[in-house]
């Protein structure tokens, strides 16, 4: 019987519990968790006192924004806490210090804190202001909610009109792994479960290249964000649609990626480079902003034998995806990941990053593309937003992790790794060879 169940605000859903293993997995290294982050790049200093009303008024709105995670049993909830405490930082850069220099001490401290589940705010608002340079980081923990999800808190926060914020709601049905099991009858589940079974031992045929040193500890994650201008974007869009087609560009920016860490390290281990990358179950125009993780895993494999030849890569991971479609594959995950949130955290990790085959790390990078995020147009609290990043926590290995976004046309690649197992001179070797890859410039 689960005791304190007045105190209990939500169960976590299966595609929570997905999030949750990945926390668990980072925390046993003695990280931070799960934690992600947004950060908006503004033009001016924005109306503190404004900002603070409207983040006040979203916490109102979304009491599960100050929730805590406890286990209750086996199971996992969010749950009320019986005081409240800070969730919005101003962090203002004396003349004194270097602005640069203060803005990424600030973003490495918040996205390094060590805090217990039990206790860490699910969701904080960080404004990071100076004389030449402002950021907003909104920073959340994954079993909170999805990337998308992030999007659409900063969207509210953003949004002027009162009525319009009310469009913003809870979710008014059950979990969307649940919603889409439920269209299947018992046999369909049960064929499903097996097709997912045999596609994830399909791909532990190959063992996965790995460029993380295995016996080196992770101390903290750092990042480095690039820009690039609107005609290499453009270039890249057009050369994305000619390579994998309209709706196949995450697919181009993950075959870049391997064939950029297959150029600089080809000694490296391993038979292929596999990538775990989100599929979203969410409705286009959903606008419910919080309220759990709407995604479930998928992956992009590519025999290292067909690297060096960019048609055949391109056309592979291609066949891939029409496979996933074709087969429903995406679909096949959903009964894997509802029975694996009955699983402990311990067991639900093993599963999900090591191989069957070899009892190795399946993930030889993470990846994210969020397109182009909805906040054109919007105007935060009298500052234009003029570009933004986001930046996630990560196992190790792999320690490494790809995530991009267009904003203004332009095209902004965060790279997100641990140090020591990398550093900052080979992040800027591999982002040189990875444009050189998105603009098909040969060797």
């Amino acid at each position: 019987m689960i005791k304190n169940t007045i105190n209990i605000i939500q169960k976590l859903n299966p595609a929570d519990c997905f999030t949750l293993a990945m926390d668990e997995e980072i925390r046993q290294e003695g990280m931070p968790g799960s934690l992600c982050g947004f950060a908006l790049e503004l033009s001016i200093t924005p109306d503190i006192e404004a900002l603070s009303v409207r983040i006040e008024e979203f916490i109102r709105n979304f009491p599960l924004s100050t929730a805590s995670l406890q286990q209750r049993g086996k199971q996992f909830y969010w749950c009320k806490r019986e005081s409240s405490y800070q969730t919005f930082f101003h962090h203002p850069c004396s003349e004194q210090e270097d602005e640069e220099l203060f803005h990424c001490n600030i973003i490495d401290n918040v996205i390094n804190h060590l805090e217990p589940r039990e206790t860490i705010a699910p969701i904080e608002f960080h404004l990071i202001t100076g004389n030449k340079k402002n950021v907003f980081l909104l920073r959340w923990i994954h079993p909170f909610c999805d990337a998308r999800g992030a999007d659409l808190i900063l969207k509210y926060l953003c949004t002027e009109s009162e009525s319009e914020r009310q469009l913003f709601d809870l979710p008014k049905t059950e979990s969307l792994v649940n919603l889409q099991l439920k269209k299947y009858k018992w046999w369909q589940k049960i064929s499903l479960f097996i097709k997912g079974k045999r596609y994830i031992e399909q791909l532990d045929q190959l063992q996965s290249i790995i460029h993380a040193p295995q016996d080196i500890a992770p101390e903290k994650l750092s990042m480095a964000v690039f820009r690039l201008s609107e005609e290499q974007t453009q270039t890249i869009t057009a050369l994305s649609r000619k390579h994998v087609g309209l709706t196949g560009t995450s697919l181009y920016y993950i075959g870049c990626f391997m064939r950029a860490l297959n150029k600089i390290e080809p000694e490296k281990a391993g038979d292929a480079y596999c990538v775990p990358y989100a599929f979203n179950l969410r409705k286009q125009k959903s606008i419910s902003p919080v309220l759990g993780n709407h995604v479930c895993a998928l992956f992009a494999q590519a025999p290292r034998t067909i690297l060096n030849n960019r048609e055949k890569l391109f056309n592979h991971l291609k066949q891939q995806n029409m496979n996933v479609i074709r087969q429903k594959l995406d679909y096949a995950f959903l009964p894997i990941m509802w029975a694996a949130s009955w699983l402990s955290l311990k067991k639900h990790g093993e599963h999900l990053r090591q191989s069957f085959r070899s009892n190795t790390e399946r993930s030889s990078f993470w990846f994210s593309d969020i397109g182009t995020p909805d906040l054109s147009g919007h105007p935060f609290f009298n500052a234009d937003i003029t570009q933004l990043f986001h930046l996630c926590q990560v196992t190790s290995p792999p320690g490494l992790a790809l995530l991009n976004c267009q904003y203004n046309k332009q095209l902004t690649l965060s790279y997100n790794y641990i140090e020591p197992l990398f550093n900052k001179k080979w992040i800027e070797k591999l982002h040189k060879q990875v444009v050189k890859e998105l603009l098909e410039i040969p060797d």
